[in-house]
């Protein structure tokens, strides 16, 4: 059993939330509901085996970008799969970061990033940092040259 959980307080849109990143995400369901039919108060939910709890909480929560979910992709194809459908709606942010038509914020990155961020010359990891700076939805391609010079 999972020990930390994941708890999202939406206005009235726990149940729509819900759906949607279980429809976006391979390995992803609705565990179970409570409430009425039509008066959901909760859902818990699995994406790709780690699970969320999202609650209808009424219009005094809203999310902010202080935090967001990570989502690891290991090909652009994944990245920008997952970026359209999480996007739709939404805002598009900086440097991997989008916020969904719920308010919830995302980071869309590959492992990659990471790794050309922290390559021991210095002069390499400032040019992928440049790269990223200027985009929105990241591009595994665009950051490998940036590393190249």
């Amino acid at each position: 059993m999972q020990k930390i959980t994941t708890f999202l307080t939406f206005d009235d849109q726990a149940e729509a939330a819900a759906a949607h990143y279980a429809s976006i995400f391979k390995s992803s369901k609705i565990v179970s509901t409570s409430g009425p039919p039509g008066a959901v108060m909760a859902v818990t939910f699995e994406l790709e085996g780690q699970r969320f709890i999202a609650l209808n909480g009424g219009p005094s929560f809203s999310f902010s970008q202080g935090i967001s979910l990570f989502v690891s992709c290991e090909t652009q194809d994944e990245i920008d799969a997952l970026w359209d459908q999480l996007c739709a709606g939404g805002t598009p942010g900086r440097c991997g970061w989008l916020t969904d038509k719920f308010g919830v914020s995302w980071q869309v990155v590959p492992p990659v990033l990471g790794e050309l961020l922290g390559h021991p010359d210095r002069a390499t990891s400032q040019r992928v940092l440049q790269a990223m700076l200027q985009m929105s939805k990241l591009d595994i391609a665009t950051l490998q040259r940036a590393a190249r010079g």
